[in-house]
């Protein structure tokens, strides 16, 4: 009788791994659990798509390649020997022969580049990273006005004041005065403090707490959708400007955004999603990647277990239902699996690495 339980018993067993091997994607599948590795996996996918001789990615555009550049950035503070940081020095050298400095007819298109070598500096300490975020702010500069009571145009061409670009250009002057010190810190600070005060009036943030996309001519919410990379650059550049002023008032109103884009922008199960999902284009495809990565700079400024538990419950998402055999991902979190470019893979991996950088 004990020796036919045995028998159940181990058949119970084998039944129930093949089963689970059968719900898997491929052989690495689930079964690998390490942030760490899911990541090194994810990567070495995503630079099947990467020129080394452009210093950018296929299937992606301008802006994506420095949210790109940022994952990777962000992944080398994880992973110091990882060799990722030979891949910013490539895309710093060679991308910039396509538009020089850094610098093109959108301004936020500059801040995300601004953004990225300032993460480049922050993980090899080479002050070229800087002084080039340095650089590409100080064009950004240039498309502040008087419309609207303040704040930088979209373009160049000046026909559109929107949230993206006023958030980064916040988030571009906080960081940089977090890293100088004297006059050049204070220089920053004053644009970081008038950008806010200007945004903050905007009307840009509706009654929800969260941040539609820009001003009608008439220099009112446009009512546009709330996307989600608006509220996650927001937050992170609040976030930073705290760090800097001492003000809890500031990390308090990157609270009630990210409350509300938790509460509104997600699904039962608090997979985070944008509007055109499941056919992203190649620019909505980046945005959530880019909230959860502001995400981890309010989390590690004030502490929330419900941060943590969305952050691990994406990247789950992400790893066990959206991403292919090859290790590519869905711009839909929550599957199906299939690749949808190197844009929605960086995105993936932006939520892979703030998983690996919880505590």
């Amino acid at each position: 009788m004990c020796s036919s339980f045995r028998r159940v018993f181990v058949l119970v067993c084998t039944l129930y791994y093949f089963s689970a091997g059968a719900q898997s994607n491929g052989t690495r599948s689930q079964s690998i659990t390490s942030p760490e590795e899911r990541i090194q996996l994810g990567i070495t996918a995503l630079m099947r798509y990467y020129d080394r001789s452009s210093g950018l990615w296929q299937t992606e555009g301008w802006w994506n390649a420095a949210n790109t550049t940022t994952v990777i950035g962000d992944a080398a503070a994880i992973a110091p020997r990882s060799g990722y940081t030979d891949t910013l020095q490539i895309t710093f050298t060679s991308a910039r022969r396509r538009f020089a400095l850094f610098r093109n007819e959108f301004y936020d298109d500059e801040g995300w580049w601004a953004l990225a070598w300032i993460q480049a500096y922050d993980v090899t300490h080479r002050q070229q990273y800087l002084e080039m975020a340095e650089s590409i702010f100080a064009d950004m500069s240039g498309g502040w006005d008087n419309t609207c009571g303040g704040g930088i145009w979209w373009k160049k061409d000046r026909h559109y004041k929107n949230a993206i670009a006023n958030e980064l250009f916040l988030s571009v002057a906080a960081h940089l005065s977090a890293r100088h010190l004297g006059d050049r810190r204070n220089d920053y600070l004053d644009w970081a403090k008038r950008e806010w005060t200007w945004f903050d009036n905007s009307g840009m943030i509706n009654d929800h707490n969260l941040v539609n996309d820009g001003l009608t001519p008439e220099c009112k919410n446009n009512g546009r959708t709330t996307w989600t990379y608006n509220q996650g650059v927001l937050i992170g550049g609040l976030v930073e400007l705290s760090t800097v002023t001492g003000d809890p008032g500031l990390k308090r109103e990157a609270k009630l955004i990210a409350k509300a884009a938790i509460a509104k922008l997600t699904d039962t199960n608090q997979v985070l999603h944008d509007r055109t999902e499941p056919n992203c284009s190649a620019d909505t495809a980046q945005f959530k990647g880019i909230f959860v990565r502001n995400l981890v700079a309010l989390e590690k400024a004030a502490h929330d277990d419900n941060y943590v538990k969305f952050i691990r419950a994406n990247a789950d998402s992400i790893w066990n239902t959206a991403r292919t055999e090859d290790n590519e991902f869905a711009c839909r979190w929550s599957g199906p699996a299939r690749a949808d470019g190197a844009a929605a893979s960086s995105s993936a991996l932006d939520t892979l690495v703030a998983a690996a950088a919880l505590p």
